[in-house]
């Protein structure tokens, strides 16, 4: 081989080794630089849930805003009635309207009637009872009619005659009449379809202890065993057992604490438990539990107890006072469970538009919002949207009211504040949303239970309603 061949060699040979060497370099490196770019985007892939992450609890860590103070648990007016009136009568039509029946108005003792249409809130006139009447009692039948007994007459004398409303004519047609004329009685559908009227003040000034049985289907009233004890402006209530509960009101000895229970399988009256305080011109409302809760009332001055029945040990239990003593007052038990309370007379400050709320759970009272205007001797209705209307009453000066209110509870609903659980990889903790309490939704027979009658003394027109009834 000459010289250049031999360098021709060389060169070759080293070019070659040189490749082998790169060749190897680029073989180590290529994993090298897929691993770096492997880690790169496992990297990439976990910062960024970590930063949302961060941001979730840097969201869920902050406070929740304040509640907005919802326009709930107050009264708006709504139409007046047509005619100014107290010691009326409401009841719920089974289309939803609402009858105002008679009463005191300005020019003595009234029969006209009216509706009032939730849908457009007004109030129109429907056709009059057949006898004027006031404090008496009206109580919706299952065939859909509204039967209206007893009361004060033009006269103001107790009057033993009823009548009956048909919704579908807007009329009042005469039916029986009862066996014993009275006002400030009480009047209660029983599960049977009869209405149980018992008790009262009778001709004469007389307290009564008689009771007797409306028959719908025969339209005659048939008397039926009389209390133990004669009662007026007292309250009735049916019990879930389908019995009868008579308690308080004022009898031939004074207020009574007495109670006693109607069982109309026999058509006879028991005494059951006492109550704590004895009262007249009280409210009584059977709560969604069966008990049965009895507040306020008089005598001589309002007073603010409160206690509750127990239909399975026939026994009072005191519960919280009302915040304001007060009688002839209403009370209504609302879709919540809780039962609402307003007007009325109070010790203090004489015709009240405070209104407050039992709770059955915690066995308290709570100031709501109060009536635009002070009344007593008003109804109370709950419509089906679950507001309540109240119409009517006397005000403060003793003078005949038309107008009427709406009450619309409401409990806003506060923003969940998550509790975050710290762990080494900050991974938020999923706060379960808190689900509302079920509302306790009243039930009954299909008919609201009548209201109790408020206490009403005769008096010459435009004279206020004298305080206390002449005992």
């Amino acid at each position: 081989m000459n010289k250049a061949t031999t360098t021709t060699i060389m060169m070759r040979l080293r070019w070659g080794a040189f490749f082998l060497v790169l060749l190897f370099l680029v073989i180590q490196m290529i994993p090298r630089a897929l691993g770096q770019r492997d880690a790169s985007k496992r990297s990439s892939d976990v910062e960024i849930p970590l930063l949302k992450q961060h941001e979730m609890l840097k969201q869920q860590s902050a406070p929740s805003a304040p509640l907005e103070p919802a326009v709930c648990s107050s009264w708006t007016p709504t139409g007046s009635l047509n005619t100014a009136r107290d010691s009326h009568t409401a009841t719920l039509l089974p289309n939803g309207m609402v009858l105002v029946a008679g009463g005191f108005g300005v020019s003595g003792v009234l029969a006209s009637a009216e509706l009032y249409d939730p849908a457009s809130g007004t109030w129109m006139p429907t056709g009059s009872l057949n006898t004027a009447r006031a404090q008496h009692t009206a109580t919706l039948l299952p065939n859909g009619m509204v039967l209206v007994a007893g009361g004060f007459d033009s006269n103001v004398n107790s009057s033993a005659s009823a009548e009956l409303y048909d919704p579908a004519s807007g009329t009042w047609m005469p039916t029986g009449s009862l066996n014993t004329a009275r006002t400030s009685h009480t009047a209660t559908l029983l599960p049977n379809g009869m209405v149980l009227v018992a008790g009262g003040f009778g001709v004469g000034s007389v307290d009564l202890a008689s009771a007797e049985l409306y028959d719908p289907a025969s339209g005659t009233w048939a008397a039926t065993g009389s209390l133990n004890a004669a009662r007026r402006i007292h309250t009735a209530t049916l019990l879930a057992n389908g019995m009868v509960l008579a308690a308080a009101g004022f009898g031939d000895s004074g207020d009574l604490a007495s109670a006693e229970l109607y069982n109309p399988a026999n058509g006879s009256w028991t005494a059951t438990g006492s109550l704590n305080t004895a009262r007249d011109s009280h409210t009584a409302t059977l709560l969604p539990k069966g008990m049965v809760l009895v507040a306020g009332g008089g005598p001589g001055s309002a007073n603010a107890s409160a206690e509750l029945y127990d239909p399975a040990s026939g026994i009072w239990t005191p519960t919280s006072s009302l915040n304001t003593g007060r009688e002839e007052h209403m009370a209504i038990l609302l879709p919540n469970g809780m039962v609402l309370v307003a007007g009325g007379f109070g010790v203090i400050g004489g015709i009240l538009a405070s209104a407050e709320l039992y709770d059955p759970a915690s066995g308290t009272w709570a100031a709501t919002g109060s009536l635009n205007t002070a009344r007593r001797f008003h109804t109370a209705t709950l419509l089906p949207n679950g507001m309540v209307l109240v119409a009517g009453g006397a005000d403060s000066a003793g003078v005949d009211l038309a107008s009427a209110e709406l009450y619309e509870a409401c409990t806003p609903t506060p923003t969940p504040t998550p509790t975050v659980t710290p762990t080494p990889t900050p991974t938020p903790t999923a706060t379960a949303t808190p689900t509302a309490t079920p509302t306790a939704t009243a039930t009954g027979t299909g008919t609201p239970p009548p209201t109790a009658t408020p206490r009403v003394t005769p008096r010459p027109r435009p004279t206020p309603h004298p305080r206390p009834t002449p005992r």
